[in-house]
């Protein structure tokens, strides 16, 4: 039996033609992988912004987790911005004055003087009930409220001043913050921010199928 040269030629063409089905069936998995590569990129950036939680050194590179390697600074930026921006302490001991002797404030305190003045009072002195008629009472009661909102309102001022000298909020964010454990910040960023994490490691998987489609027309179109 002889081969001629016709044979030969058939068969090179034929083993051509296999490999290019094959190269070509293996082209549609371009998509699926370069989705999977990018889900995985972005799922490890999300991670490495809090691990590693100590420095790690390989092969002369540094390795920390971002919130861990600036928990300190991420500590005073929040400390000031809680200060400065959500809670100042102008605005806590504006409150405290406005509700210290708000009418519903002493309205509450004048009933608490009469109910002392008609029950207590005269229980411990049986004789005053011949005396206390209910316009006394009602003068009595005026009086003390009169007192004691000249009294608190002095009181919470003196209060205010004290509260603004002495109770700094910035740095009491400042210490709760930088005393956190990295499990915790980990766990409070994630609860909080558990959504827009997953978006961003989908964002990653939609954005590899884009580009694996793009290489499959690209590479179909040679």
């Amino acid at each position: 039996m002889t081969v001629s040269f016709a044979d030969i030629f058939s068969l090179h063409a034929a083993i051509i033609a296999d490999s290019s089905t094959n190269s070509h069936s293996l082209i549609w998995l371009f998509p699926i992988l370069a989705a999977l590569i990018g889900w995985v990129t972005n799922y490890f950036a999300v991670k490495m912004l809090f691990h590693p939680r100590e420095a790690v050194s390989i092969l002369g590179f540094k390795f920390h987790g971002v919130f861990p390697k600036r928990q300190k600074q991420l500590a005073l930026k929040l400390g000031t911005l809680v200060s400065e921006e959500l809670l100042s302490m102008d605005q806590i001991t504006q409150n405290i004055r406005a509700h210290a002797t708000s009418d519903e404030t002493m309205d509450a305190i004048g009933k608490r003087i009469e109910m002392t003045i008609r029950e207590k009072l005269v229980h411990a002195f049986p004789m005053l009930s011949m005396f206390l008629s209910d316009d006394m009472v009602e003068k009595v009661t005026n009086l003390f409220r009169y007192e004691l909102k000249d009294f608190l309102s002095n009181s919470v001022d003196e209060l205010s001043t004290k509260l603004e000298n002495n109770l700094d909020i910035s740095e009491i964010v400042r210490e709760k913050v930088e005393g956190f454990s990295s499990d915790k910040v980990e766990n409070l960023l994630f609860n909080l921010m558990k959504k827009e994490f997953k978006f961003i490691e989908l964002v990653g998987a939609v954005l590899g199928f884009g580009i694996g489609c793009f290489q499959v027309v690209l590479t179909l179109s040679i």
